[in-house]
């Protein structure tokens, strides 16, 4: 019972949980992180959306799934180490992000 008051309580303070894709790349090494979005089911439905605009843009997607965070990630585009002075130019805006 606790944690289902927890989580009204987090619904509407706009704290908790939120669910974001996560979706990680080669050629650029990246993870990509889409979102938020209320629940998983959602991200799901939104996930190839996000896989196909990778792929159009030169991306070959390694894996991808939804992720629960606490709040939204420190950084939404995550260069793997050794790649920041090989970072490309602007981010691509993707249908859906916010």
């Amino acid at each position: 019972m606790a944690n289902l008051f927890k989580k009204l309580v987090g619904l509407l303070t706009g704290a908790g949980q939120q669910w974001w894709l996560e979706i990680k790349t080669a050629e650029p090494a990246c993870t990509y992180y889409f979102g938020p979005f209320e629940i998983e089911q959602e991200a799901q439905l939104q996930q190839q959306g996000y896989i196909d605009d990778l792929q159009q843009e030169g991306s070959k997607v390694l894996s991808a799934k939804a992720v629960a965070l606490d709040g939204p990630p420190q950084q939404l585009t995550v260069y793997e180490e050794g790649m920041d002075d090989q970072a490309p130019g602007p981010t691509p805006a993707f249908s859906g992000q916010s």
